[in-house]
């Protein structure tokens, strides 16, 4: 008699929602979360590691700093478009293939960026990376809500999380190493390797789980309409900064957004298998988890952002060290995703995501005090706070969506939870930036008269808001030492207090979700994947 591994078949019948407990490699709970886990990484890191590679690939590709936006731009704008539409696929289709496919796509976008040389080539490549991130993202949540029984789920979405979190924040330490010993190329080249691992793994481990009453059609009109919708609204997030908040083309944008998500609200409620069915948000539960992970997104992309600048062009830290000086923030975010799953598997969401927003807007409050001289240590505190709240937010805010919403609609609610917080993130970023530039135009001018500076034409003093902006000082060539000595701590002053007034805001936010995260409770459905393994 001849031994062999036990390896599942796919069930042939749709009725056959929930298969036999794994016995092998194929379907293993902690397996496929060990799978899913590595290709997410790859898509979290790139949200933040290529920021650090962005002054290379200008210097050695020629590029307009335009052309630099784009290529974060590009990467989460078609991200942001198509993570619904994504998961929807993945509930049509199986989420193993989808996100196998992702895997894929995005590793050899990865490796085409790399081998790129002009602009051009590399934000069309970063372009597809995020419509393969949006296929593969989504698909890690249908396959971890369909393996893991209910009362393992909350601790597997707690590592998930830690995942994204680790990836996200680890992103500028790696970006500044390799950037920094080996070239802006292997920024993208390191995802190559990681995807084929990915790959063999996903291949290996993940089994295929399709629900009972999984999608026959497509709503090609709801399609066209979300993602229209989604477009507006992200394009106009994305060019406020320069259009100016009060412009007609921002406003065009956001209200042709608004036109577009009445439509389709309006057309999912007439289409027999709707893209998004609108009784998904009847779950007072799962609309607040997205409303919170929108939130929470504000509050961590948009302070994140500033306090990059802060690290390196006030306190003059290298890319490295700036990371590092972030290792807290890291740190808390990998030890308390695993132990917030625990603690909402035991307790519920709703105290552990209020405690959660608590926490973050104690962090965004003690980070408005942060100033020049302002040392390592208090940094560190609330660095590390911040990474703490910021936990079982990313993993409560996640198990609420995804277990408030039935079986075969598991992909759209993973979809809908990346797009919550791809346009939170989005937002933190405009509207704050929106704040400090608004504080550093109207204290510029007063700061720099007061330091008895030479007076500035008002192009000159434009230029030097926008340098302040992210914390450079204005300071040309040629200028004395002590003038310029001047103009670093008024330019330095001025965006602290920009930062200040920001972090005061995102504080704000902060508190506003700590009340939204009181209409939370756990996922309803949550037993609908649990029988489809046991641990």
């Amino acid at each position: 008699m001849t031994s062999q591994t036990t390896v599942e078949k796919a069930p042939k019948d749709p009725q056959d929602s929930l298969p036999a407990p794994a016995k092998g490699l194929r379907g293993h709970p902690w397996l496929t979360l060990l799978s899913v886990a590595i290709g997410v990484m790859m898509v979290a890191l790139d949200g933040t590691i290529v920021a650090i590679a962005n002054p290379a690939i200008q210097k050695d590709l020629g590029a307009t700093f335009a052309d630099v936006q784009w290529i974060t731009n590009g990467y989460f704008l078609a991200l942001a478009v198509t993570l619904i539409t994504a998961g929807k696929l993945g509930d049509r289709f199986g989420h193993r293939q989808t996100f196998l496919i992702g895997v894929v796509g995005f590793a050899a976008a990865s490796g085409a960026i790399g081998l790129s040389d002009s602009i051009a080539l590399v934000v069309t490549f970063r372009v597809l990376q995020g419509l393969f991130g949006a296929l593969l993202m989504p698909a890690a949540l249908g396959l971890l809500r369909a393996t893991f029984p209910a009362e393992k789920l909350n601790m597997a979405i707690g590592i998930w999380g830690m995942v994204i979190g680790a990836s996200t924040a680890g992103g500028p330490i790696l970006g500044g190493l390799l950037v920094q010993h080996v070239s802006w190329q292997s920024v993208f080249f390191i995802n190559v390797p990681v995807g084929v691992l990915a790959l063999v793994l996903g291949v290996l481990i993940l089994k295929d789980h399709r629900a009972e009453r999984a999608p026959k059609s497509f709503d090609i009109l709801g399609i066209l309409l979300l993602s229209a919708a989604m477009f507006c609204l992200v394009w106009a997030l994305i060019k406020a900064p320069a259009w100016g908040w009060g412009s007609g083309e921002t406003w065009g944008f956001i209200g042709a957004s608004v036109v577009a998500f009445a439509l389709f609200a309006f057309w999912e409620t007439k289409v027999g298998e709707p893209l998004v069915p609108l009784k998904l948000f009847r779950s007072v539960p799962l609309a607040a988890g997205t409303v919170l992970m929108v939130l929470m997104a504000i509050a961590f992309m948009g302070g994140l952002f500033f306090v990059t600048f802060y690290l390196q062009n006030v306190h003059g830290m290298s890319p490295v060290d700036s990371g590092l000086h972030l290792l807290p923030l890291t740190g808390m975010m990998i030890v308390g995703s695993p132990l917030a799953g625990a603690l909402i598997t035991t307790s519920g969401p709703r105290i552990p995501l209020a405690g959660g927003m608590v926490l973050t807007a104690v962090a965004m409050f003690g980070m408005s005090t942060l100033s020049t001289d302002t040392g390592s240590l208090p940094m560190s505190v609330w660095f590390a706070l911040l990474g703490l709240g910021l936990a079982p937010v990313m993993v409560g805010a996640t198990e609420v969506i995804v277990g408030n919403a039935p079986m075969e609609l598991s992909g759209v609610a993973g979809g809908l939870q990346q797009a919550a917080m791809q346009i939170g993130g989005s937002l933190g970023t405009a509207v704050l930036g929106a704040v400090m530039a608004s504080k550093v135009d109207n204290d510029l001018a007063g700061n720099w008269a007061d330091a008895k500076l030479p007076p500035l034409t008002p192009a000159q003093l434009d230029q030097a808001s926008e340098a302040v902006q992210v914390g450079v000082p204005p300071v040309a060539p040629g200028t004395p030492p002590a003038i310029a000595e001047k103009i670093v701590g008024v330019a330095h002053d001025t965006f602290i207090s920009g930062m200040g007034l920001a972090c005061l805001v995102a504080a704000g936010v902060a508190v506003v979700a700590v009340f939204v995260a009181l209409l939370t409770k756990r996922g309803a459905n949550a037993e609908a994947g649990a029988g489809a393994a046991h641990i």
